[in-house]
């Protein structure tokens, strides 16, 4: 005998929400996701963890902002409206009324030697490359830090 050759009265699963004694709801209310078939309600905390922002990757964040770079002839060329009587003092205060610097910018500023200029000036508390600060005492100016 093999399983093909059985015979006998098969036992039904009871289909739940299609009439019968119960009405058409079967004992299941109305409506919502509890009277669905396949219904599965979430757990508080995964519906949290998918909120949470993930991070991804690994950073070593900067710790302060980039310095700015000016160009000492890009310096000249805006200070020099400034740089009628005597030495210019230089801080700043100076190169954010230039509009070198922004207002608000924190960081700090250093000053390369790319371009010319023919005005002494006078930096105080600004980086400054060597050959940035050559081409200032040549032309009779000073830095100061």
């Amino acid at each position: 005998m093999q399983l093909h050759h059985l015979t006998g009265k098969k036992q039904r699963t009871k289909r739940v929400g299609r009439g019968g004694k119960r009405g058409t709801t079967s004992g299941r209310g109305q409506k919502g996701q509890k009277s669905r078939s396949g219904h599965r309600i979430r757990p508080a905390e995964r519906d949290l963890l998918i909120r949470i922002p993930k991070l991804r990757g690994f950073r070593n964040k900067p710790r302060s902002e980039k310095a700015i770079l000016i160009e000492l002839g890009r310096l000249a060329e805006k200070l020099h409206a400034r740089a009628g009587k005597g030495k210019l003092t230089v801080t700043l205060d100076v190169l954010r009324e230039a509009g070198l610097v922004p207002r608000r910018y924190l960081g700090s500023v250093k000053i390369l030697s790319g371009g010319e200029i023919t005005y002494p000036i006078a930096l105080h508390n600004i980086a400054i490359s060597s050959a940035a600060k050559e081409k200032i005492e040549k032309a009779g100016g000073n830095v100061g830090i």
